[in-house]
């Protein structure tokens, strides 16, 4: 993506979760289903879901401290915070909440909106700061709070879903580039088969004049379409992706995709012909944690040594938009 000397390094990332988990046992009391029906279906076996004490801005603060701490970066040193979420605790934005949080006195800081693909969105957003020269270090940060936008009574949408944050610290390198190639994708042709949509009513002001009132409604996805979109989109992008960095699926070192569903992940890594020993998954943990979900797997593999300095990651993002992207990147500092 850079034919120049600037590039990007990724030097640490971090993550947080709220207390409280919700296991598949949890969710037979409140609806029709079982643990075998969802952890066949999904992989999925707990969740965590933020209480009211417990904001997106904090899970936000916590894990963008946690990465500036691995990084070895004091947060008066960042010039940029890219904060990816669907659920901000403000309909203005939290980004700037968080700077302040964070002691990061010297940034600037904004949302960015893609649903589960924000992640990999915001990479890239922070790569172009970076490469161009217009700031040095960076934190993107992926986090979701969708347990306040789930219909608890829909089995097919509430088993999916949990809360929770994940952070990376980005900085500029006079060496190689380690974000070797990237896009972004959407296809809003296809907007409604994952939405949150908002329901309007009309409210007179005065005489002929009207002015909407309302609220946002629960999450509808169909869930068949994302599967078939997902596994065809997806591996593409990816192959591209190689193609660009020089790369084949012998290159990888770990698939780090979004994590809807562990079948989902399952197909995309046959069809890159990667072993299932290759995909970086905490989805039993953590369920779907939207724009989350990548940099909170990426922070697990990372301190459980799995994943170590040189490593090459493809990484996708999907979801709502539709949108859908790809990164491939090699981790930390070596």
């Amino acid at each position: 993506m850079n034919n120049t000397k600037t590039g990007i390094a990724i030097i640490g990332c971090g993550s947080a979760a709220p207390k409280n988990k919700l296991t598949n046992q949890h969710l037979s009391q409140i609806v029709d289903t079982s643990d075998d029906w969802i952890t066949s279906r999904t992989g999925m076996k707990n969740r965590c879901i933020a209480d009211k004490n417990e904001s997106l801005t904090q899970l936000s603060t916590t894990a963008a401290r946690n990465a500036l701490e691995m990084a070895g970066m004091a947060a008066n040193e960042v010039d940029l915070i890219i904060l990816a979420t669907s659920t901000p605790d403000d309909l203005f934005g939290s980004a700037s909440k968080v700077q302040h949080l964070l002691g990061a006195t010297k940034a600037a800081a904004f949302d960015l909106t893609a649903a589960c693909s924000g992640f990999v969105f915001a990479l890239i957003t922070a790569a172009q700061y970076i490469r161009t020269g217009m700031y040095r270090n960076v934190v993107v940060i992926g986090a979701d709070v969708l347990s306040r936008w789930v219909d608890w009574s829909d089995r097919t949408t509430c088993v999916l879903f949990g809360d929770g944050a994940g952070a990376i610290v980005c900085q500029r390198t006079t060496e190689s580039d380690r974000l070797l190639a990237g896009a972004l994708y959407n296809d809003g042709s296809q907007h409604g088969s994952l939405n949150l949509p908002y329901e309007s009513e009309s409210k007179l002001l005065v005489e002929h004049i009207t002015t909407q009132g309302g609220n946002y409604r629960p999450i509808i996805m169909k869930g068949r379409d994302i599967y078939r979109f997902t596994v065809g989109k997806v591996p593409e992008a990816i192959e591209k992706a190689m193609f660009q960095a020089g790369l084949t699926s012998e290159d990888i070192d770990w698939l780090l995709l979004h994590q809807a569903n562990q079948r989902i992940m399952d197909a995309v890594a046959k069809r890159l012909k990667l072993p299932s020993e290759k995909v970086l998954s905490k989805i039993a943990y953590y369920g779907n944690t939207s724009a989350a979900s990548i940099p909170l797997t990426l922070d697990a593999a990372v301190r459980e040594g799995k994943v170590k300095p040189g490593d090459t990651i493809a990484a996708s993002g999907f979801g709502a938009g539709l949108t859908w992207s790809s990164a491939i990147f090699r981790w930390g500092q070596f």
